[in-house]
């Protein structure tokens, strides 16, 4: 998998270092991925050796090209030791996004590497490399894609502006092909699923589905940060359940009020048929 680019703003020092860590790591979870033993059962907390391997590749590259930056990521590895986990200028980092993806080895999963600079996203990287797959962006420069075989390209939203004609996005579903309750509140033409929050915003970014919604009650800047930009960039609105406002870097890296990504025409809609769903 190639997550290099010659698109526009790869010229920023932190976006090359970010797709340079996410190839690094791609090729190693690819090696391990090959190899793997299928665990079709996979639980939602799985944690595999080619996670914390992936991490320590990507921090390491990091902190080679940034010492003094902040380190924010998943798996507890050896290159955390002794590196803060805020700061003014901290990097954000999932080293594989939807680990049950990789575990029951479909291909569901992703690289997710932020850089946030005073509380604000300015980089985002989701790489999937099981599909070849690289979407990407910087704060003022839009969001692109580069793909396998293809020249780097501008993502944009969908123009959808009907929830009734909306394709939304969520977490594979018990039982499976049953609407979750959010599907249900909202109304959608058509749901998909997959793992990996890095794989649905992204394909918000790029036009491929409407919305995505996360329920969850708590969970990680890691989880969110670098698709929250694409989603910004590509002319997007990312907020919380309630409309809120989400913010980085802060103590625990906890996230508690949901997630709304969407294409921006339908958030108001969406925003407002989910406030009767209780979390």
């Amino acid at each position: 998998m190639n997550a290099q680019t010659s698109g526009p703003k790869t010229q920023n020092v932190e976006l090359k270092a970010a797709l340079e860590a996410a190839r690094q790591a791609g090729r190693i979870i690819l090696d391990a991925y090959r190899q793997f033993q299928a665990i079709p059962d996979a639980p939602i907390d799985i944690s595999t050796e080619a996670d914390r391997q992936a991490q320590e590749t990507i921090l390491s590259h990091l902190k080679r090209m940034f010492p003094g930056d902040a380190l924010c990521a998943e798996e507890q590895t050896p290159a955390l030791t002794g590196v803060p986990s805020v700061g003014p200028r901290l990097w954000v980092v999932d080293p594989i996004d939807g680990t049950r993806g990789f575990a029951r080895k479909n291909g569901e999963f992703s690289v997710m590497i932020a850089f946030v600079e005073n509380g604000q996203l300015v980089v985002g990287v989701v790489l999937e490399p099981a599909k070849g797959r690289c979407t990407y962006a910087v704060r003022g420069g839009g969001c692109w894609r580069h793909d396998d075989g293809s020249e780097p390209a501008v993502c944009r939203v969908s123009a959808t502006k009907d929830l009734a004609a909306a394709v939304m996005v969520q977490s594979h579903s018990p039982p499976p092909k049953m609407p979750s309750r959010m599907a249900q509140a909202i109304g959608p033409a058509r749901v998909v699923e997959t793992y990996s929050a890095g794989i649905k915003l992204a394909l918000v970014a790029r036009g491929e589905v409407d919305l995505y919604v996360n329920d969850y009650v708590q969970f990680h800047d890691w989880d969110i940060a670098a698709g929250h930009l694409l989603v910004a960039e590509a002319g997007g609105v990312v907020t919380g359940l309630h409309g809120e406002e989400l913010r980085y870097g802060l103590p625990e890296a906890w996230q508690r009020f949901g997630l709304l990504g969407s294409n921006g025409h339908v958030h108001a809609q969406a925003l407002q048929r989910l406030q009767g769903v209780q979390l």
